[in-house]
């Protein structure tokens, strides 16, 4: 009986009042806790993705997220508001009132509305406590990861940012949530003076925008942890309406927009590294590497990952975190033994003038299973550069060239190289006559396809820009 007691004090006590609904509900996260643990993977997502470098526009973002959220259920949250230097068209949260937005959203967006539209939907996400109920659904946070990368199964081994962090901030939400999310969005933007119809206006073009453009490389895209959100503008253009019934003051300051996203990055930041094809350059490290032609390539700041076309056939390209060591032999046996694999045979080598160790390794991979490896531990600037290619054992001969052929690519870059390598960045155009999608794409030296540069505008890909009108446009560096 005691036991029964204890038990059901133990239930009462984690069960919170959600902000929003004003229902009791279970969690396993007080308020305290919560800010505690969004604070503390605030600095890991700082650290892993980058703070983009423009005060003036970081200023610009969280003054109007701090407007939001102080009408919101939850004001006194430490909120704070951080633009991550990344090419993925993304917003997220983390519990205790942490939002960042991608520096790759921006060009997509038409005007202020739409921005706050974005900041208010991610606030509400954290004022009804989705992550903490997610949280506790999945009993510690470690939410499933599949949306850790791109190519997350060649990436999860050598990943060195939290499962934690990474569970809590590319959580999935349901239908419900997302929906809830908007109409709180919808309404704290109203509150403050914003048109309403700024959320269901992002959510049309973030919606049309096609998952295989290219776009999202390193961090998961608004498509990939925001589900279905043209089939949502239906659901939340109701609320707008009654939001707007009687009132024609909103605001949308379409000019203020504009003059902040002009100039941003658009695409890979050399800062970070730059993929030109299938090179992949980093000009601050001074080094270049050439990956098998036709694959995909996707950057985050902790690591590069190719793959082949249609196929469980990838490369990484990392450096190597305290190298234990004095020889690329002895760097290579740690890394690759912390990593979990096995090595089979290896042997010193130069790489365009460059000290290595290259090896075959077998190891396994969740989500691939067993996997073979040929792995180049190159040193190069006063560090350690990994470069392995993974598959199947039973595909490894047939791969093997290619990784081979790309590993023996990667050479140092010259100053007059790193200096050539500029950011493509988003200008403003006026249409002239002749002027079509494609054309004016060629403008970004391949940094943005036709289809994108139209939905970045608000235009269907098969209708020709008009004439006259001032669009976004993408220039290359």
């Amino acid at each position: 009986m005691r036991a029964i007691l204890l038990l059901f004090v133990a239930v009462v006590a984690a069960c919170a009042t959600n902000p929003v609904t004003g229902e009791r509900e279970f969690t396993l996260m007080s308020e305290s806790q919560e800010i505690a643990m969004g604070r503390e993977s605030d600095a890991q997502v700082r650290a892993e993705m980058g703070v983009y470098n423009d005060p003036e526009l970081a200023k610009y973002v969280s003054d109007i997220g701090l407007s939001l959220a102080k009408l919101s259920e939850r004001p006194t949250l430490p909120w704070q508001f951080t633009v991550v230097d990344q090419p993925a068209i993304n917003a997220f949260a983390l519990p205790g009132g942490f939002i960042y937005i991608t520096r790759g959203i921006l060009p997509f967006l038409t005007d202020e509305a739409e921005l706050a539209g974005v900041l208010g939907h991610e606030i509400g996400h954290v004022t009804a406590r989705h992550s903490v109920r997610q949280y506790t659904r999945t009993v510690g946070g470690v939410a499933a990861l599949g949306a850790l990368g791109v190519f997350v199964p060649a990436a999860r081994p050598f990943s060195q940012m939290s499962e934690q962090a990474l569970g809590l901030l590319f959580l999935r939400y349901g239908r419900n949530d997302e929906l809830q999310a908007d109409q709180l969005g919808a309404r704290y933007e109203a509150s403050a003076g914003w048109d309403p119809a700024g959320v269901p206006g992002m959510l049309s073009t973030l919606g049309l925008l096609d998952e295989a453009d290219g776009e999202r490389k390193g961090v998961p895209n608004w498509l990939s942890t925001h589900p279905e959100p043209l089939a949502r503008v239906a659901e939340v253009t109701s609320t707008v309406t009654q939001l707007k019934a009687g009132r024609s003051d909103y605001r949308i300051n379409r000019d203020a927009l504009e003059r902040r996203v002009d100039g941003v990055i658009f695409g890979d930041n050399p800062e970070q590294g730059v993929t030109r094809g299938t090179t992949f350059l980093h000009p601050p490290l001074r080094f270049r590497i050439d990956f098998p032609s036709k694959w995909q390539i996707a950057n985050s700041p902790q690591q590069v990952v190719a793959k082949a076309p249609d196929a469980d056939v990838f490369m990484l390209l990392q450096q190597v975190t305290k190298p234990q060591g004095q020889t690329a032999a002895d760097v290579a046996a740690a890394h690759m033994q912390a990593a979990g694999f096995r090595s089979t045979s290896g042997e010193r080598a130069t790489i365009n003038g460059l000290e290595a160790f290259v090896g075959v390794y077998q190891g396994k991979i969740e989500g691939l299973g067993e996997v073979t490896s040929r792995a180049a531990h190159i040193a190069h600037g006063g560090a350690y550069y990994m470069v392995a290619g993974l598959v199947a054992p039973a595909s490894f001969q047939q791969a093997d060239n290619a990784f081979t052929t790309s590993i023996r690519s990667f050479r140092p870059l010259s100053t007059a190289e790193a200096d050539a390598i500029r950011p493509s960045r988003v200008d403003f155009y006026v249409v002239r006559a002749g002027d079509t999608w494609a054309s004016l794409a060629e403008r970004s030296g391949g940094a943005v396809k036709a289809s994108t540069l139209a939905v970045m505008n608000h235009s269907a890909p098969d209708a020709e820009p008009r004439v006259g009108a001032r669009i976004k446009i993408v220039v290359a560096g």
